[in-house]
C-alpha cells in the first residue's frame, strides 16, 4: 500500500499541472470505487470544478475545489493516479478519468479496487465517517517528540500496531514502521507504553528520517506503486529491512527475523534492535 512518501511523490508532481485547471467531463468505469456521493451524484458536482489546491493527509491525496470541496484519493493497495494525454491508451483496471480544459486527464486506476474516491468539504466527510480522523503529520516540524512520547505511554500495544495506528500518527505503514523502527534500534513487539523518553526522541528521529529520505527517493516501489507518470521509485533500492527477512542485517551481518505484528508482516534484527 503507497505510504506517506509515495503519496507525497505523486501529490508533488500533480500539484504543478492541476492547479488553476478545471475539470470540463468525469468517467466511471467502475463507479462503485466512489464512496461518497452516490455515482451519479460525485459526477454531476465535480464536473465545472476550478482546481485550488492539491495535498495530502495522511495516505490521502486531497484535490481541493473553488468552493471548499474537497475530491479525496485513497489508493488502497494498489490504486494509481496518474497525469496523461487525452490520446493516451486507457489502461485495464482504470475505474475513473477526469477530463482537463486542457487537453490532459488525470486518470484512476486500481487493480484490486481496494482504493476509494470521496467528494465533500473536509467537515462533512470527518462527520460522516467517510475519511477517519487522523493523527498528527510525521514529517511537520510541530510534531515533537514529546507528543510522541506521550502516545506511546498512553498505549499498550505492540510498538509497531501503534506506528500503524493512523489515528495516532498519520501515513506510515508496514514499509516505513520496520524501517524506522530499525533504525532507532527498537523492537517492533515491544510494548509501546514502556518506551524511555530517549528511546521516543530516536524513534521520532529516525521515524522522520526513513520519510524524508524516502520522499527524496521519490518512493518504494517494491509492488505496484508508480508515481503520476507511471515511473518506479528508488526507495526499495536503499530499504534496510522492509522485505528481507532472512538476509543479512547490515550492520551486525545476522540473519533479519519475521513475526506477525497487527496482522503484517514484520521483519527486524533480534540484535540490533532490543
Amino acid at each position: 500500500m503507497p505510504e506517506l512518501p509515495e503519496v507525497e511523490t505523486i501529490v508533488a508532481d500533480l500539484r504543478p499541472h492541476l492547479v488553476g485547471r478545471t475539470i470540463t467531463r468525469c468517467e466511471l468505469a467502475f463507479p462503485t470505487i466512489v464512496r461518497h456521493p452516490e455515482p451519479e451524484e460525485f459526477i454531476d458536482a465535480v464536473v465545472g470544478m476550478r482546481i485550488e489546491s492539491v495535498g495530502r493527509r495522511g495516505k490521502y491525496i486531497l484535490i481541493r475545489f473553488d468552493n471548499n470541496v474537497l475530491l479525496v484519493v485513497h489508493l488502497g493497495m494498489t490504486g494509481q493516479l496518474r497525469l496523461v494525454d487525452a490520446v493516451s491508451p486507457l489502461a485495464k483496471h482504470t475505474h475513473a478519468v477526469f477530463f482537463l480544459e486542457n487537453n490532459m486527464q488525470l486518470r484512476y486506476r486500481d487493480t484490486r479496487r481496494f482504493g476509494r474516491l470521496l467528494l465533500g468539504t473536509q467537515e462533512a466527510l470527518l462527520s460522516s465517517k467517510k475519511m477517519p480522523q487522523l493523527g498528527p503529520e510525521p514529517i511537520d516540524p510541530e510534531f515533537a517528540a514529546e507528543e510522541l512520547y506521550r502516545r506511546l505511554r498512553k498505549r499498550r500495544t505492540a510498538l509497531k500496531a501503534v506506528l500503524l495506528d493512523q489515528g495516532a500518527i498519520a501515513g506510515v505503514g508496514n514499509i516505513y514502521a520496520d524501517e524506522s523502527l530499525h533504525r532507532a534500534r527498537l523492537r517492533p513487539d515491544r510494548i509501546a507504553r514502556t518506551v524511555s523518553k530517549r528511546s521516543a526522541v530516536r524513534l521520532h528521529e529516525s521515524l522522520r528520517e526513513s520519510l524524508l529520505v524516502a520522499i527524496a527517493n521519490r518512493g518504494s516501489s517494491v509492488d505496484t506503486y508508480r508515481d503520476a507518470w507511471g515511473e518506479i521509485g528508488g526507495q526499495q533500492e536503499k530499504l534496510l529491512v522492509y522485505g528481507r527477512a532472512g538476509e543479512p542485517c547490515f550492520t551486525c551481518g545476522r540473519p533479519l527475523s519475521s513475526i506477525r505484528i497487527a496482522g503484517r508482516t514484520t521483519v527486524f534484527c533480534r540484535t540490533c534492535q532490543h
